[in-house]
């Protein structure tokens, strides 16, 4: 792979990490500052963004392709985030426990997923290593704590969740920006690849 093509891979691709964690953001708002919400409007609410975010992995999965070892990690996550947001919203009637038990798996699946897919990935700098290993581990301990904390009931759930959203959107947002300084940086020839 040409260091010029894989510049140009992440310079015209660092919005689709932007627009992840925009839309997490906007979830965790919602979330947190609608916490009473009845069950099956979260379910759509939910579906609705772990649809999207699956999208976005996809596509990164799919346009990373020979691009970096990860690939098939991102689409793993990719096909897990819309297999759970389709499911969720062809059966918005599920039960609160199902749904529990769902999106608690879901979250620890995408953190150790992420997790793994940045360190098996040795073209990454430290501060994307460092960010998408915080994103994973916040994942992980909110599935862990659904998981463990199944009685807290509906709002403290929601709560977890919009938490969780509002810590991680940032994350990829700060992600993004990071990867564009680093390739306009790399192009304009202020930094050197090792």
């Amino acid at each position: 792979m040409d260091i010029a093509d894989d510049l140009f891979y992440w310079k015209s691709n660092w919005w689709v990490l932007t627009l992840r964690g925009v839309l997490a953001i906007l979830f965790g708002i919602a979330c947190v500052f609608w916490p009473g919400l009845s069950l099956i409007t979260f379910v759509y609410l939910f579906g609705v963004y772990i649809l999207i975010s699956g999208l976005v992995m996809l596509y990164q999965g799919i346009i990373a392709i020979s691009r970096h070892k990860a690939w098939v990690l991102t689409l793993i996550l990719g096909v897990l985030q819309i297999a759970v947001g389709v499911y969720l919203l062809r059966h918005p009637n599920v039960s609160f426990t199902a749904l529990i038990l769902l999106v608690a798996f879901s979250f620890i699946f995408i953190g150790v997923l992420e997790i793994v897919a940045v360190l098996s990935d040795d073209r990454a700098t430290a501060i994307t290593k460092t960010l998408l290993i915080i994103s994973g581990a916040l994942a992980i301990v909110a599935g862990i704590f659904m998981l463990y904390q199944p009685a807290a009931g509906g709002v403290a759930f929601v709560w977890i969740i919009g938490l969780y959203a509002l810590l991680s959107g940032p994350l990829w947002i700060a992600l993004s920006v990071d990867i564009k300084n680093l390739t306009n940086n790399l192009v304009s020839g202020k930094h050197k690849l090792l």
